[in-house]
């Protein structure tokens, strides 16, 4: 099946989360997303001002990360770095959720911390995604934090934060999907660099693919559309 490339771009969250990220960086991806008209730059809070500004007349979204990337912050303070970041402009939030709090099997606190983000991001018209970092997880427990992520009123569930031990797969994208439904959307974030890669989580059941290759994706997919 052939796919428009710019149907895969309005699929595409274009990611620079690196810690030596500067802000030229973040100049040239807003620009690029500006060009091939991704659904959203994701960035770290610190640029979340900046790629507001950049994009304020585009219908590129921002997105930013909270309690990134171990999802180890406390409850309340994930609300507030959520809050902080909608002041500054952002539309979407990227959470990671309390792994260990998962683990342990304490599943009403990581339900209390969504619930919480939630609330902000909903009041104040943003979009959440929880990051659940697959890669951590038994496929038990990738079920488990998926069902939390829905009962609590996210809008994304998101494989991985692309700092975890490995990144979206296939198979997780279409469990998630047989998980959540219809009614969320499912994001794939780790390793996709190429459009194959992209198609395939599409088809396994992604509505939103995060990747910092955002431009090399968009590029494979004309070629393809063109061979």
């Amino acid at each position: 099946m052939r796919r428009n490339p710019f149907t895969i771009a309005n699929l595409i969250d274009y990611t620079l989360l690196k810690p030596e990220a500067t802000k030229e960086q973040i100049a040239e991806i807003c620009e690029e997303a500006r060009r091939y008209e991704f659904a959203a730059v994701c960035v770290n809070p610190i640029y979340v001002k900046q790629a507001a500004q950049l994009l304020r007349d585009s219908p590129v979204k921002v997105c930013t990360v909270v309690g990134f990337p171990l999802g180890a912050t406390l409850p309340d303070v994930k609300a507030y770095e959520a809050r902080r970041a909608i002041e500054d402009g952002a539309q979407e939030i990227d959470m990671v959720i309390c792994i260990g709090a998962l683990k342990s099997r304490d599943y009403d606190s990581v339900r209390d911390e969504i619930e919480a983000v939630v609330r902000v991001c909903h009041e104040r018209g943003a979009i959440l995604k929880v990051i659940i970092e697959t890669g951590l997880l038994t496929e038990e427990e990738k079920v488990k934090a998926c069902e939390l992520a829905k009962a609590s009123g996210a809008d994304y569930v998101k494989t991985s934060t692309g700092f975890g031990p490995s990144g979206a797969t296939v198979e997780d994208v279409a469990l998630m999907r047989s998980v959540v439904g219809k009614e969320m959307g499912v994001k794939a974030s780790g390793g996709i660099r190429t459009f194959q890669k992209a198609k395939a989580m599409i088809e396994a059941g992604a509505t939103r693919i995060g990747a910092s290759a955002g431009v090399k994706i968009v590029e494979e997919a004309k070629a393809a559309s063109h061979s």
